[in-house]
């Protein structure tokens, strides 16, 4: 390889929303994600329900579910 005109890989920081923090290797500074695989749903199991402008009243209400 010739010198000089790689980028320097060194060990940042990932760290996610949830406040986990993850090491890992990259040409680029510290990194912020909003979502990382210790709190995302396909990984982790757990299902978030997010009720956006009421969605699931207006689905309960039109299907008259209670």
């Amino acid at each position: 390889m010739k010198t000089g005109i790689h980028p320097e890989y060194k060990e940042v920081k990932l760290r996610c929303g949830c406040g986990a923090e993850h090491l890992l290797y990259s040409t680029r500074g510290d990194i912020q994600v909003e979502i990382c695989s210790k709190c995302h749903p396909f990984y982790s199991g757990k299902q978030r329900v997010i009720d956006s402008a009421g969605r699931v009243d207006r689905f309960k209400r039109k299907y008259k579910l209670r």
